[in-house]
């Protein structure tokens, strides 16, 4: 029986949603296979193993284990559940690569790539897969508010470069929220991206390779109620309706499968993987990649899975024994 230990929490706004999501895996995961705990890692409340008790152990972060009854569990693989800072963007995966403990999720370059939009746009569209226009500015650059919207066109989004769940991102309509924008994205994450607007539906294409074979799962279309997917359409009920599968040509359909498949193995991505896309009249426009997902039983990917007759204990079930397989 393999001691699994299920990382969550982080030190992003998603802090409470990662801690969620790892309660659905636990739940789902089959006892008599696996020993599961819910881990905890945020810089700022700590390393812990929240046992069924309701009680806390503390984390040895020298070996990744805990103390249970006076008992010591070393955790023979991890579970990625962590939604932002550092289960997305690479150190998370690292610290478990170092210690040589298997991970569900990718590994720290593809975490750390994926999480930056303008290093990440950069190398998809090095692979032919249209990405929409930006402007890159750090964050103690000055910028020509007017040569940007010049350049992009209104409406523009304003993000920041590292941070996820559309967190300090904005919709800019007029001249006048621009600036306002702007601080926004630079106090989520200093560095800011401006990117063209791209006007057309928008879907997710959830992917994961287990024993050598590439699985894409079915579309979902994302129709946010707000302006766009921010963060309170992506984790409020009713703000969003995300239909799986998606009702879409076949040929669009196949081809964003199809540039999925090809960005899973470019990016040499690991474990379960979601890439998101626009498809307007111009074509079919890359936006990112969310390499840990979420995992409730109303997230895309699960409903993906659940579409192809894959329940959430077999998907949850074969991450995990694809990590170990990996080592």
């Amino acid at each position: 029986m393999k001691n699994v230990a299920i990382v969550c929490g982080g030190d992003s706004g998603e802090f409470e949603i990662s801690v969620k999501s790892a309660g659905v895996v636990k739940k789902h995961l089959s006892p008599e296979k696996y020993r599961a705990y819910v881990v905890v890692v945020s810089s700022q409340k700590g390393w812990y193993c929240l046992l069924d008790n309701g009680s806390r152990v503390d984390v040895d972060k020298n070996d990744f284990s805990i103390i249970v009854d006076g008992h010591k569990v070393v955790f023979d693989v991890a579970f990625n559940a962590v939604h932002g800072v550092p289960g997305e963007n690479g150190p998370l995966s690292g610290y478990l690569e170092l210690l040589g403990v298997p991970c569900t999720s990718s590994d720290q370059t593809t975490c750390a790539l994926t999480f930056h939009k303008d290093f990440c746009k950069r190398v998809v569209a090095s692979y032919g897969v249209r990405v929409s226009p930006w402007v890159l500015v750090n964050a103690q650059e000055r910028y020509d508010a007017e040569a940007i919207i010049a350049q992009l066109d209104l409406p523009l989004f304003v993000k920041p470069t590292c941070n996820g769940s559309s967190v300090g991102v904005s919709k800019v309509k007029t001249r006048q929220e621009f600036e306002p924008a702007m601080t926004a994205a630079r106090n989520a994450g200093g560095q800011v991206m401006c990117e063209k607007f791209v006007k057309g539906r928008e879907f997710g294409c959830g992917a994961m390779r287990a024993n050598g074979v590439l699985t894409v799962f079915p579309l979902t279309e994302i129709v946010s109620k707000n302006e766009f997917f921010d963060y309170e359409a992506k984790y409020t009920a009713g703000k969003s309706d995300e239909i799986t599968p998606a009702q879409l040509d076949d040929r669009i359909a196949n081809e964003i499968k199809e540039k999925t498949a090809l960005l899973y193995d470019k990016l040499e991505c690991r474990g379960f993987v979601r890439m998101d896309y626009i498809v307007s009249d111009e074509g079919v426009f890359f936006i990112e990649a969310n390499i840990v997902p979420g995992m409730s039983e109303a997230s895309i990917i699960p409903k993906q899975a659940q579409c192809m007759g894959i329940t959430l204990e077999q998907l949850f079930d074969t991450a995990i024994s694809e990590a170990l397989r990996k080592y």
